[in-house]
């Protein structure tokens, strides 16, 4: 029997890792001949990436190997003023490192090296590949839309001698349903001096990959999908998700969350919560109770607790929320209300009594979401969460549009009238987007499963892998 081995190298963060992680599980469900390697790279933005590759590590009883390589020279924190090119830089800076360990730990092995499986942040090891010898796939974490507007950011380059500007007209981005208005794009595809070129170098070199694996399904995506695959430029398309990571460790609060949801009636419960990243200064928070209040809608609100800003100006919660929600808002609210820190989304979405949520529209949040049959109202904050918003409302119509184009760091108040009629319409049992997301979770649930669209999409990555030839 033929065997071979993938060595993974993730994106950074966790949403990145996690989801990199799954796709690799499902493939070892399915076929025994593969094993695979994840190198996960060190970065001084994700210091709590290292803990969750070591969970992950342990929970995968050895099926998986996960190698953290060390941090070698990481660039200097000034090009945090774009993320997305500190990470890109940092990436391009640890090729060695990777080929080092690849050539330590997997090439010496009795199963042939078939290709690396790389996050789309890590175009810059398609040179590892290549110095191997053996294929490399781009594994993209997020939409096949999204995909789409990456790979036409050289030809809007070419047309135009510039990046967007927000106050541009709208776009035929050709993996969009719609015309996507600027507002909407990406905050670094804005970026004159270093964002757009850097996504935009990202985007043309995917394709010398030998394969896009897309953490999507059909039933979701259809249009997107079909767009890439009719490129014959492109090379073959492999939607696999949705890739869920559904048996997370409890956080602290875990019993008391789900007791009080317990006693909550079915479907009646918002749930607030927005990202790893994703805090609101107190003038936001307070609009945010306002409209709660107003509302009269039972909610769980996940709000990080201890306030601290770090060095890289991400803001970690608050301790006393006495001081900062409006007075006497925690005694109207005793008992329809609940404020948590960490909340273990995942279970909460899966919770009968949890009728909808206010998201960032992270990816992954929003295909947890879907897999729970739980409809969304969008607030976007950050990366591509805006694109990802105007999707889910526009081209699907899957989501209730609270704001499309908010963005970290705005001066823009989001006022309470705007999020309690958002809240009221995500809660209306009427509302026909209730019925649409039930639908759709349905396919999500059908599509990974044998006879479905991403688990035969896997079965055809699988085979197109085992069927080359190696070195």
């Amino acid at each position: 029997m033929k065997q071979i081995e993938l060595v993974f190298v993730p994106g950074p963060g966790i949403g990145h890792l996690e989801s990199a992680a799954e796709f690799a599980k499902q493939l070892l469900d399915i076929d025994a001949r593969i094993a695979i390697t994840i190198l996960v790279i060190r970065t001084p933005i994700t210091p709590d990436v290292d803990a969750y590759a070591e969970s992950l590590d342990a929970s995968s009883g050895n099926r998986i190997r996960y190698i953290i390589l060390p941090l070698v020279d990481p660039p200097s924190l000034e090009l945090l003023r774009c993320p997305e090119n500190y990470v890109t830089v940092l990436f391009e800076g640890q090729k060695h490192c990777v080929k080092e360990a690849i050539v330590k730990h997997v090439l010496p092995g009795s199963k042939p090296l078939a290709g690396l499986v790389l996050d789309f942040f890590c175009t810059s090891m398609i040179d590892v590949a290549n110095e191997l010898n053996v294929p490399s796939y781009l594994f993209f974490p997020s939409t096949a839309a999204f995909l789409g507007l990456m790979l036409y950011l050289p030809t809007h380059y070419e047309k135009f001698g510039k990046c967007f500007d927000i106050l541009d007209p709208d776009f035929d981005i050709p993996t969009y349903t719609y015309s996507v208005p600027s507002r909407v794009l990406p905050t670094v595809v804005f970026d004159k001096e270093i964002g757009f070129e850097c996504m935009m170098k990202h985007g043309s070199r995917f394709k010398e990959t030998k394969g896009f694996i897309i953490n999507t399904f059909v039933e979701l995506e259809s249009y997107a999908v079909d767009v890439l695959v009719s490129d014959k430029n492109n090379p073959p398309v492999y939607t696999v998700g949705p890739l869920l990571d559904l048996k997370k460790a409890p956080v602290v609060e875990h019993e008391n969350i789900m007791n009080w949801l317990d006693t909550q009636p079915d479907s009646s419960v918002v749930f607030l919560c927005f990202g790893s990243m994703g805090g609101f200064e107190p003038t936001q928070l307070v609009q945010i109770a306002i409209a709660l209040e107003r509302s009269e809608q039972r909610f769980l609100w996940s709000i990080r607790q201890e306030r601290a800003k770090d060095k890289f100006g991400f803001i970690d919660g608050f301790s006393n929320l006495d001081e900062i929600l409006p007075h006497g808002f925690l005694e109207k609210t005793n008992g329809r209300g609940m404020i948590c820190g960490w909340a273990p989304q995942v279970d909460v979405l899966a919770h009968q009594a949890v009728g909808g949520f206010v998201s960032h529209c992270g990816w992954n949040s929003i295909l947890e979401s879907l897999w729970h049959g739980v409809p969304i109202a969008t607030w976007p904050i950050y990366a591509e969460q805006q694109i990802n918003a105007f999707e889910m409302v526009t081209n699907h119509g899957l989501s209730v549009e609270l704001k499309l184009d908010f963005r970290s760091g705005s001066s823009i108040l989001v006022c309470a009238n705007e999020i309690e009629n958002a809240l009221r319409s995500l809660m209306d049992k009427g509302n026909p987007i209730r019925k649409r997301v039930r639908e759709i979770k349905e396919k999500s649930r059908k599509t990974v499963v044998n006879g479905g669209s991403s688990y035969g999409s896997m079965g055809s990555f699988i085979d197109d892998i085992l069927s080359q030839k190696l070195p």
